[in-house]
């Protein structure tokens, strides 16, 4: 008679599951109880904040072929392009100053500058320039994504490993070369933080753009819209659709740049 034979050593502990696929849900999860219990213990009028269920229900309806989506939409299509127009203007210029240190340093004063100022403050700089325009909502969002990303691609090549600048010295590659065998690659990984912190930045603008440089569409204009008619269901609706867009390309950057710049930290 043939008996099972156990390959646990006596008195060791039983293998333990691994729940930390789980945690990125600990967030989400309690900021909705925490939210559920604030109404529910009218700690908040429900005309001002409507339950979670009520809220995720006018998302639904919203995003399933309602006005919400095409506000989505719109949105999205004009972060698409100002992130588009300041990645292909930003990572070039990025990576030429950065290869050229003191002429980066020529210009750096201009570009902590722009970059530290507050791009909604220079709507009305590009309101007299582009007038009421879809084209104004996306230059704006481009010009502070493409300070973001020229500053770290800059950086980047700037603060590229010299061990592997000088060892390709040694074995006598010239400028171009180490330019583009060595700086350019070693850039990539700031880069994409560059590109990841921009296409953030690009959103954000475009929200702030959509809710006062009179749109029609938009994510920023449902929000301001529903907020004077005090329709809190949508208006919560529209912050939630917000938020799941900028979570999703942010990940997305991230899913990109693991595929790309994998050889990172080695």
């Amino acid at each position: 008679m043939n008996t099972a034979v156990s390959t646990a050593k006596p008195g060791s502990a039983p293998a333990r599951r691994d729940y930390s696929r789980w945690l990125p849900l600990i967030g989400p999860v309690a900021l909705f109880v925490v939210w559920d219990l604030v109404v529910r213990l009218g700690l908040v009028s429900p005309v001002l904040l409507p339950t979670p269920w009520a809220t995720l229900v006018a998302l639904f309806n919203g995003m399933s072929g309602g006005p919400l989506l095409t506000d989505f939409i719109a949105s999205v299509s004009r972060t698409l392009q100002a992130f588009v127009i300041a990645a292909v203007v930003g990572v070039p210029l990025g990576v030429l100053l950065g290869s050229n240190e003191k002429l980066y340093r020529s210009v750096e004063f201009l570009i902590d500058f722009f970059r530290s100022t507050p791009s909604s403050a220079l709507i009305p700089l590009f309101l007299m320039i582009f007038g009421v325009t879809d084209m104004n909502k996306v230059a704006i969002a481009a010009f502070a994504a493409v300070l973001v990303i020229l500053f770290n691609s800059a950086y980047g090549v700037i603060n590229a490993r010299k061990q592997r600048v000088m060892a390709a010295r040694v074995m006598g590659a010239n400028r171009w070369q180490i330019f583009k065998d060595v700086l350019i690659w070693e850039s990539l990984q700031p880069t994409f933080v560059g590109l990841r912190s921009g296409v953030s930045m690009a959103l954000v603008i475009v929200i702030v753009a959509e809710m006062f440089i009179g749109a029609e569409t938009g994510l920023g204009n449902r929000i301001i819209n529903a907020q004077q008619v005090l329709n809190v269901r949508d208006m919560y609706a529209a912050i939630l659709a917000s938020g799941a867009l900028g979570y999703v390309l942010n990940v997305l950057f991230l899913v990109i740049e693991k595929r790309v710049v994998h050889w990172s930290g080695r």
